[in-house]
């Protein structure tokens, strides 16, 4: 999710991370892991919500996370501002920031792509080279890997694939919770090994280790999962029926127009200008100027569908602006009248609530920090588990997996706990290359995992927006986050290469195996 330009700003937040340790504790009644009370909370409602209730609705998820943090409150020792000011902390944290400028602009960009017809385009494509329902999963991992890793974020390429390739795939009768995983899987893979992703970046900074020999002494990990991942889709697409789409015969065809491949030029402008090593945020901008240049050119969309201001009648200025191509004039009792639309507003609006959540959860895992929760349970790690080499990278493991299930915010989990993967594996001798990639593998794996994680809600955010966007789409065709954690093979995958290379030895190197490269030459 971030480009090698940000390798500074994360070493920057590094430091932050490593202050807000060492500065002023908060102390909890019952201890410092009282201090996880917050984000434990928030995992019980997400469980409870999403598990065993069926709801998705991530405004709940955000009501769950606001009620943790008072219930939290209750518990401190001493005054409740200082545990206040920790919330507003955490809510300023860059991390947060990063995954939120990420979901924003992809969103705009891949509803600027519906609106001129891509989906169409890739509903032409499969039929054309006869990829049918059950080979769609497997072709979609495929592209959505290649696509993260070009642009290194995993977040952007789950947003862009569930507006534009979920709803193509379930209307060539692909099942819809494989088709997602397989979407998920996509970004896990990219996130892993894209040397411009902030995860490579940490994992490596934070090692002590260069991008470069972390991301060619990774590869070998990633190709094997997703070799594996591969076939699984390909055998699971064979026996996974999709679901009943009304009409689909008349539907396929009324949806199928190959002028909507025009925008995957609108992908490569993206995709080159982040491999140059600009900005994700630029090369995003780019890909959203060109795509709507390229709809306005070519009649795919209106001015209006971009972006439309719905004045009412009796507005005061309404009538004399009404010769404005954005501008609306809609009758006083119409539903969308004082009210703005359009492709970017349309693209942007449906995360809002997703970007209140990350807000919140980043401010637990702040708490967590200065209650001194994560330095207890990573201490008794140290101290009890971490006994022997082996015992020491499967700790490393477990100790991901547990992060990442209370931060759903992958590089945040994986900053929390990335001093501590330092610290055993230089106990042990392991090499930086070995901890980087044991660190990255876990947290961006488990980061499109879990049901309440970051990468699952902004797909399943997406997705839930479809049935206003397509007539066809109804609310039933809508994958709820816990239905897709098992389907997510790469992840999965991934997190058991490395469980088998722990108990193997399989590549482990120490570090008097060989040096690694200079770290601030990214």
């Amino acid at each position: 999710m971030a480009s090698d330009p940000e390798a500074a700003d994360i070493d920057e937040e590094l430091r932050a991370e490593e202050d807000a340790r060492e500065g002023h504790r908060i102390e909890f009644y019952g201890g410092p892991l009282m201090s996880a009370l917050p984000i434990a909370f928030f995992i019980v409602w997400a469980v409870f919500q999403s598990g065993l209730l069926g709801i998705g609705d991530t405004t709940g998820l955000v009501i769950g996370m606001l009620v943790g943090l008072i219930v939290g409150m209750l518990f401190v020792r001493g005054p409740w501002r200082d545990y206040a000011n920790t919330i507003f902390e955490g809510m300023t944290r860059r991390v947060a920031a990063t995954a939120i400028v990420a979901w924003l602009w992809a969103g705009m960009f891949a509803q600027v792509l519906q609106d001129g017809g891509f989906v169409d385009g890739l509903v032409w494509a499969a039929d054309a080279a006869s990829i049918g329902a059950a080979l769609f999963p497997a072709v979609t991992f495929v592209l959505a890997a290649l696509l993260a890793t070009g642009i290194g974020t995993g977040y952007g390429t789950t947003v862009a694939f569930s507006g534009l390739f979920f709803p193509a795939g379930v209307l060539i009768g692909a099942n819809p919770v494989l088709l997602f995983g397989a979407i998920l899987s996509g970004a896990v893979f990219g996130d892993n090994l894209a040397p411009v992703s902030d995860t490579t970046i940490v994992s490596a900074v934070t090692q002590d280790s260069d991008i470069g020999g972390v991301v060619a002494s990774r590869f070998k990990y990633a190709i094997a999962a997703a070799v594996l991942a591969f076939v699984a889709y390909l055998i699971a697409g064979s026996v996974m029926t999709g679901v009943e789409v009304g009409g689909g015969g008349n539907l396929l065809e009324q949806n199928s127009n190959p002028i909507g491949l025009v925008h995957l030029l609108s992908i490569g402008v993206v995709l080159a200008t982040a491999i140059a090593g600009r900005h994700i945020v630029e090369a995003i901008s780019w890909g959203i100027i060109t795509a709507v240049a390229l709809n306005l050119l070519l009649g795919l969309s209106s001015i209006a569908d971009i972006l439309v201001f719905n004045a009412a009648e009796t507005g005061a200025f309404a009538q004399e602006l009404a010769w404005l191509p954005v501008v609306e004039i809609v009758a006083a009792d119409s539903d969308a009248v004082n009210t703005v639309g359009g492709s970017l507003y349309s693209g942007a609006l449906g995360f809002f609530p997703l970007i209140v959540l990350t807000l919140l959860i980043v401010a637990g895992a702040q708490i967590m920090i200065r209650g001194g929760g994560f330095q207890a349970i990573q201490d008794w790690l140290l101290n009890s588990v971490a006994t022997s080499v082996r015992r020491t990278e499967l700790t490393m493991v477990v100790g991901t997996a547990m992060v990442n299930a209370m931060i759903t915010i992958n590089t945040a989990a994986e900053i929390a706990i990335a001093p501590y993967i330092a610290r055993l594996g230089e106990r042990f001798n392991i090499n930086g290359y070995r901890r980087a990639n044991i660190l990255d593998a876990n947290t961006s794996a488990l980061g499109y995992i879990f049901p309440w994680a970051g990468g699952v809600l902004v797909g399943y955010v997406t997705i839930s927006q479809l049935p206003n966007q397509y007539e066809w789409f109804t609310p039933a065709m809508v994958v709820n986050p816990v239905q897709v954690w098992p389907f997510v093979f790469h992840g999965w995958l991934l997190v058991a290469v490395f469980v088998f290379a722990a108990l193997t030895g399989y590549g482990r190197e120490y570090i008097t195996d060989r040096e690694t490269g200079e770290v601030a030459r990214v």
